[in-house]
């Protein structure tokens, strides 16, 4: 049913997906309603026991024009029979393919409708998605509130914030603050980084007791050896002829290799290939061993710490030593005379040593622990 509706008998859902409104574009269309009137209808439903008798389903951009624009009625079109559910599927419906609606207030509105009991695929085919669109949307909200804003402001792009949401949320700060900061040279360089974190979240230990052998280093070495051998050949071999190639005319080529030139075209394709794939695999890599660093850097510094604090519990422990051999002397002494302070000192004493043996005794325990991570640390 169509109908025209005071402005003041409309109220906003306060349950609207979207919650950002660009100023600009509500500028623009309040000036368009200003000219021509509202040319499409506010989408509305009655309620009860709420401070207007309707609201929005669909349109609050519209409503919110007519109220800038001045208007007293607005044109509204309204829906009967449908319940809070389907009036706010009617309502991520109107917004979920709008540029403006951000990442972040669509993956709110996925997750409303799986804590009312949807599943990510009757999710998809209700707003013409993929199953893998939603559950990639649904996983953006573990990210922290400050990577979440930049995610909403457009600073960090949909692929890459879903990696980074895979983070922990201090390595959500690392790898957030330093794609923003510039430190890579692209997003994929970024993402790279941030699949590199996750590795080495899910390994058990960086600083474990347990070294390479011998064996294994010197394996590693000659790895690396034979490794960087080849990638200096591509450098010295294949880089020249490349250079000298695109220095040559077209027409020169031609004259020089007639129709062998499409085998040799082909074999450039495949080159290109290769080395396409070559250098994504580098860049992971790289992203991996960037990420290491980052993690083995946090790990020596919590072992430090623990160290620090170690030493630090050390230098307490000789006044706890001095202690005892003074609490011991008092039941010793001879003077008789002066029995009540001798029975006294007698009975602080019984009730203190007890307490001073248990701390010397869980004292070597604790040390010990603290110098183990400390001779780690040293042998990494």
């Amino acid at each position: 049913m169509y109908a025209d509706l005071r402005i003041d008998q409309i109220m906003p859902n306060p349950d609207q997906p979207r919650k950002f409104f660009d100023e600009d574009a509500h500028q623009e269309l309040t000036q368009s309603v200003k000219e021509n009137g509202l040319l499409q209808p506010v989408v509305v439903r009655g309620v009860e026991g709420e401070e207007a008798p309707h609201m929005i389903v669909a349109g609050e951009r519209r409503w919110r024009a007519c109220k800038a624009a001045g208007l007293t009625t607005v044109p509204v079109r309204i829906l009967e029979g449908i319940d809070e559910e389907k009036a706010f599927v009617l309502s991520i419906s109107e917004n979920v393919n709008r540029a403006d609606m951000t990442i972040m207030e669509e993956a709110g509105a996925y997750a409303d409708l799986v804590a009312l009991g949807w599943k990510p695929e009757a999710i998809a085919k209700t707003f013409g998605k993929t199953k893998t669109h939603i559950e990639w949307r649904l996983g953006l909200l573990t990210l922290r509130p400050e990577v979440a804003a930049w995610v909403n402001e457009g600073k960090i792009k949909p692929n890459l914030s879903w990696h980074i949401a895979q983070l922990s949320p201090a390595n959500q700060m690392v790898a957030a603050t330093r794609y923003l900061k510039g430190d890579f040279d692209s997003e994929a360089d970024a993402t790279n980084f941030a699949q590199g974190l996750r590795m080495a979240e899910n390994q058990t230990s960086l600083v474990s007791g347990k070294g390479p052998t011998v064996e294994e280093k010197e394996k590693r070495e000659k790895a690396k050896a034979k490794t960087t051998d080849k990638l200096g050949r591509v450098e010295e071999v294949v880089m020249p002829l490349l250079e000298e190639l695109t220095k040559a005319k077209p027409e020169e080529l031609a004259d020089i290799l007639g129709t062998d030139l499409g085998r040799y075209v082909r074999k450039i394709d495949r080159l290109a290939s290769q080395v396409t794939l070559a250098r994504r695999i580098l860049r992971q890599a790289n992203g991996i061993a960037e990420a290491r660093k980052v993690a083995w850097d946090d790990a020596v510094a919590d072992v430090q710490e623990e160290k620090a604090q170690a030493d630090d519990g050390k230098a307490e422990k000789p006044a706890k030593s001095e202690a005892k051999p003074a609490a011991k002397k008092a039941p010793v002494k001879t003077v008789r005379a002066t029995g009540t302070r001798a029975r006294t000192a007698d009975k602080g004493t019984a009730r203190n040593v007890p307490a001073q043996r248990q701390a010397a005794r869980s004292a070597p325990s604790d040390k010990a622990k603290a110098t183990q991570k400390a001779e780690v640390a040293a042998k990494k």
